[in-house]
């Protein structure tokens, strides 16, 4: 039975990107018991990677993996019992009789570990021992818990990411791609628009020429996106635009992975410039376990980063769609389906080795 106020201390803590190591320090503390060995590796940026290892070697062959850091703004959990039948925040309906928290970091990604740590205490009840518990700092800023952990450590044989999945295993993930571009215009009294040329004007035709850009339906990740951040033109209302950079962030498929910067390229003009800031190639994930639902997903996740793993896997409780808004929540029921499905995919994995 999961420990409700332990879950309830964890989701208390404000772990929002680059403050989760009070969080890191505070479960390297109260989450090891018996056996299991607790190892803290500074990241380099001031956060911490936390190892919860029961293999008694410090280089566990199976790993349980999610994030230690939320999306701001931090969001207090409330804990709502519901009925069946009673409507979810998400206009879902619940299914039985139930418990519901509700806040930042209930789904994405404190329920994930939590339930992966019950999963490994219920392994260790059962004489298991061969597995580890990896919580891993910035997922949400780029993933430097991640790269700090395939850069220092070993990796092992497999990987479960805990992501929300609605308790489904991923069959594929996107990738992610992101730019910077710099539109450069001309400078002119406003009155006079025919002197100058309008770096929000380009701005404009650069996004309307974006839209019929032809990139191909993937049969299994579908449609590529993209999303405009970081606009930036400081230019006085009466004077026109002489510059205006903006962040591009794509969620790029198999077949539009690659040729991204040639499109940009070809709608930029000229003056202007295009700067890669990198990202993740979409990756396929052939692990499958009978009786467990899976699906294609469109968000990232550390898993791409986590490449000295032979094996990779992503699964969770809860929902996407609720991560990062203000109707984040996850139900108990969903973290106890996880805890049986994190099993037998242990289970199943090590039965392959």
């Amino acid at each position: 039975m999961m420990d409700e106020s332990l879950f309830m201390r964890i989701l208390g803590m404000d772990s929002t990107s680059g403050g989760e190591r009070p969080l890191a320090e505070f479960l390297a503390e109260c989450l090891p018991s018996g056996d299991c060995s607790p190892s803290l590796h500074e990241v380099g940026d001031g956060t911490l990677n936390l190892l919860l290892d029961w293999s008694g070697t410090g280089k566990p062959s199976f790993v349980f993996c999610s994030h230690l850091d939320t999306v701001p703004p931090y969001i207090p959990t409330e804990v709502v019992r519901v009925s069946k039948g009673d409507v979810l925040p998400d206009g879902a309906v619940a299914l039985q009789d139930d418990t519901m928290y509700r806040g930042r970091g209930t789904c994405d990604a404190k329920g994930q570990f939590f339930t992966m740590y019950n999963a490994c205490l219920e392994l260790r009840r059962l004489g298991y021992s061969d597995f580890g518990l990896l919580l891993l700092a910035g997922e949400e800023t780029g993933s430097f818990g991640a790269k700090a952990w395939t850069r220092d450590c070993e990796g092992g044989s497999f990987v479960l990411v805990g992501e929300p999945t609605d308790n489904c295993l991923v069959t594929a993930s996107k990738g992610t791609k992101s730019f910077e571009v710099t539109l450069r215009g001309k400078a002119c009294h406003s009155g006079y628009p025919e002197q100058g040329r309008s770096a929000v004007e380009l701005f404009v035709d650069f996004m309307n020429m974006l839209e019929i850009v032809e990139l191909p339906p993937d049969p299994a990740l579908g449609k590529t996106t993209w999303n405009v951040g970081k606009l930036s033109s400081d230019n006085l209302q009466n004077i026109l635009s002489p510059e205006l950079k903006f962040r591009i962030y794509f969620r790029t498929t198999f077949l539009t992975d690659d040729v991204l910067l040639h499109k940009l390229e070809g709608i930029c003009p000229r003056g202007s410039s295009i700067v890669p800031f990198g990202g993740d190639s979409p990756l396929e994930y052939w692990h499958q376990v009978e009786g467990i639902p899976s699906k294609p997903v469109s968000f990232g996740s550390d898993a791409p980063r986590l490449d000295r793993f032979a094996r990779r896997a992503i699964c969770g409780p809860g929902s996407i769609l609720t991560a990062h808004t203000d109707k984040e929540y996850v139900l108990l029921s969903d973290m106890e389906k996880a805890v049986s499905q994190d099993i037998r995919i242990y289970m199943a994995a090590m039965a392959t080795d």
